[in-house]
């Protein structure tokens, strides 16, 4: 129980950092992730548990490192807003393979 209380925080958490300043999103995300664990806050299977436990830990990882936030500046333009710390580094796509020395 303490591990599904610690996941649902890290999830708020993750969240107001990913959507901060998009009140929509904020809200939508809070709603989501609030409906999803009282959905299944029943639930008893120990496996069925670690599934979700799986998917929840897979979607937090999945804001974190994948998404960024873009604002509207005009009819057909979007700004992307770059967190502060991103969770990887971007390494250049190399189409030619290495060679082992």
């Amino acid at each position: 129980k303490g591990r599904v209380l610690q996941l649902f925080k890290t999830l708020h958490r993750t969240r107001q950092q990913v959507f901060k300043n998009d009140v929509r999103a904020l809200e939508a995300a809070r709603i989501k992730i609030n409906e999803e664990f009282k959905n299944n806050k029943s639930e008893t299977s120990p496996k069925k548990i670690e599934e979700l436990m799986k998917i929840g830990s897979d979607v937090e990882l999945l804001l974190r490192t994948s998404v960024i936030q873009g604002i509207h500046t005009d009819h057909n333009t979007l700004k992307l807003v770059p967190r502060k710390r991103p969770s990887c580094r971007n390494v250049p796509y190399c189409d030619a393979p290495t060679q082992k020395q």
